[in-house]
């Protein structure tokens, strides 16, 4: 089948969706949570949901300035299979935007997630946040940092907990290339995890590949 993927050309991303099981979910799609473009979410229901489900949202990678929700199904097939509903976001990434921009964006969703939880079948007191790479990034920094859900009346000990993958949490100083824009000078210690860690941090798992040389 994976030889079949390859001979049409397909993504890596198409071709992980298409070996996933798909027949015990459904999906909404395209949900919008803010007015802009990319404010925008998918959100994935167990067939098997007893009504009171946990929820996930999880924050893709790419830099800050790639990525679609919809390269993502895997996740949602993995979270959705273990009984988990899931919505994954799209966020507003550089250039049109800079720090902290897509972690506002990743607010609004989370407080969209915490409004809708219970249309979708999901309990909103077990609501989780799961980020791989720069998603975690902005994952890290809602559950660190209060100032961004409590512009939406959020308090950090709604969250039950988080889950990071190969997040980047404390990258200064920046030197070269295009993350100098994507952090501005005088907002770069505002953009570190680590600077808010307090004893309020909900339960927290940071996991990284043993390879990974950079995180």
């Amino acid at each position: 089948m994976s030889l079949a993927f390859a001979a049409t050309g397909c993504s890596p991303f198409q071709l992980v969706n298409g070996l996933s099981p798909s027949s015990h979910y459904q999906r909404a799609a395209d949900l919008p949570y803010g007015s802009t473009d990319r404010q925008n979410l998918d959100v994935y229901l167990p067939l098997s949901a007893p009504g009171s489900s946990p929820l996930v949202v999880f924050f893709y990678g790419g830099g800050w300035k790639d990525g679609s929700k919809e390269d993502y199904e895997f996740v949602a097939s993995s979270l959705t299979e273990a009984g988990y509903v899931v919505m994954i976001p799209n966020y507003r990434l550089y250039p049109e935007v800079v720090f902290p921009e897509f972690v506002e964006d990743g607010a609004k969703a989370v407080a969209w997630a915490l409004q809708n939880a219970g249309r979708y079948g999901a309990d909103p007191d077990k609501l989780f946040l799961v980020g791989h790479s720069a998603g975690a990034h902005i994952a890290a920094l809602l559950i660190t940092n209060q100032g961004f859900l409590a512009e939406h009346s959020i308090k950090v000990d709604q969250l039950k907990g988080f889950v990071g993958l190969s997040g980047p949490y404390d990258f200064l100083p920046i030197k070269s290339g295009y993350l100098l824009d994507v952090f501005p000078e005088d907002k770069r210690k505002e953009s570190q995890p680590i600077n808010f860690v307090t004893t309020a941090t909900p339960p927290t798992l940071l996991i990284h590949g043993t390879d990974d040389k950079l995180v």
